[in-house]
């Protein structure tokens, strides 16, 4: 960890900060002017790497979807009888995200099936959206709403709903290989710091450390996308690029102040969920198995794809109260979390580059151990910590993919007792460096 106390900390945490105080007043939706000015704010927080602004028109067929219509805000308000009630100049969670255009008078109970708030909270705006239902919304406060008053109210939602374009970003920093390295985050969500403007900011960061460090092994791909509907017309335009792809992480609440959580892939047992589990436990931070819901790490996971690509949060989305609602605010994001975030990426990209890995290079059945030396002489002798049993191992998952250090996660046996089996693999000429 690198804590924002330490000068490179510090410049770290600066920047991202900065990065997020500009980024929070936009009003972003997963479409319009909003994602495409964030995308101006993350081409600048690059630093020299350029990024590739890709424009993807209204009706266009993305896998099972179709790109919608462009949504943009200019202003939304209630007034009431006593006078202004809200408006999204305030704060622009105030409105349902895809609201369609509404200039009307009703009372107020007609009204109330068109307001949301937090009960539970009652201090707090919720976060709404209606991406794929045209209707519109109001979202307020508890408190604001039991101070309501009968009479008659004024909607304006001054909006655009319209073709237009879906807007993402990427950018892809050279390595040795072709192969790939997958970093991805959510750019949708309108004035929530740890969702998502965190991820964003960590993403921005570590793209500027890589750019600054050089000599990569892997190709690392930074995704800048709006949610759900971003990585599934990724996905449809870039089925070759997929493929590519060895190892990856979404990124996700990245900044609230409590131990990181590493999702693992469908698959969970890819180089980076071992990697990751590794590198989030040795922090004192949890590991939980894959489910189909949660970010974009689902679309990455579908079966069609089934991407080695785990998800790298702080808390679990939905398991803290500010969740998508007003509370989370700039204050919510703690500064040495986005610095211990930044590094664990780091780590990540720095062990699936440099860990080492080998090749079975006689991988038809299991090879003969005993006239090499490397088994022992008396059968039914073997136990879980034998010698030999570090040579099974390594023999059985040597495909080129997994690292010594993924070994020994899957199998619980020592390193150095690995390492050693590793080394009379290669003098027998049984293993060779992948």
């Amino acid at each position: 960890m690198v804590p924002a106390s330490t000068p490179e900390g510090g410049e770290r945490t600066t920047r991202m900060r900065r990065f997020m105080e500009e980024a929070f007043p936009l009003c972003r939706s997963i479409t319009g002017g909003g994602v495409r000015s964030t995308l101006d704010l993350i081409n600048a927080e690059l630093d020299g790497l350029e990024l590739e602004r890709h424009e993807v028109p209204t009706g266009t067929s993305v896998l099972d979807w179709t790109v919608p219509n462009e949504w943009n805000l200019v202003r939304a308000s209630l007034d009431g009888p006593d006078g202004p009630v809200l408006n999204t100049d305030d704060c622009n969670l105030h409105v349902v995200s895809y609201s369609v255009p509404v200039d009307t008078e009703m009372s107020l109970e007609e009204l109330r099936p068109h307001l949301f708030t937090l009960p539970d909270h009652p201090d707090a705006i919720p976060y709404r959206t209606s991406y794929y239902n045209e209707t519109w919304g109001l979202c307020l406060s508890q408190r604001q709403l039991d101070s309501l008053k009968d009479g008659r109210y004024r909607v304006r939602i001054d909006a655009t709903l319209a073709p237009g374009h879906l807007s993402y970003g990427e950018v892809a920093i050279p390595g040795a290989r072709s192969d790939e390295i997958l970093l991805s985050t959510h750019i949708c969500h309108p004035s929530m710091a740890n969702d998502n403007l965190s991820g964003i900011a960590v993403l921005c960061e570590v793209g500027r450390q890589l750019k600054a460090k050089g000599n990569l092994g892997h190709t690392v791909r930074l995704l800048f996308i709006p949610g759900t509907i971003g990585s599934i017309t990724w996905l449809e335009r870039n089925r070759d690029a997929a493929e590519r792809i060895k190892a990856g992480l979404v990124l996700a609440g990245a900044g609230d102040p409590a131990p990181a959580t590493y999702k693992r892939s469908r698959r969970s047992t890819t180089r980076t969920d071992l990697a990751m589990a590794r590198l989030v436990t040795a922090r004192g931070g949890e590991v939980i198995d894959y489910y189909p819901y949660g970010y974009d790490e689902r679309q990455f996971c579908s079966q069609g794809f089934d991407l080695p690509i785990g998800r790298l949060s702080r808390s679990i989305h939905g398991s803290y109260p500010e969740y998508h609602s007003s509370a989370d605010d700039l204050d919510f994001v703690d500064d040495d979390t986005l610095t211990d975030t930044v590094g664990l990426v780091l780590a990540a990209i720095d062990a699936l580059d440099n860990e080492p890995r080998f090749l079975n290079i006689a991988p038809e059945g299991e090879p003969q151990l005993g006239r090499r030396g490397l088994y022992g002489s008396v059968g039914g002798a073997i136990t879980d910590k034998s010698t030999e049993m570090a040579v099974l191992w390594m023999l059985a998952y040597s495909d080129g993919d997994h690292s010594v250090h993924d070994i020994a996660e899957l199998s619980g046996l020592d390193l150095d007792a690995l390492q050693a089996a590793t080394d009379a693999l290669v003098e027998a000429s049984l293993l060779a460096p992948a």
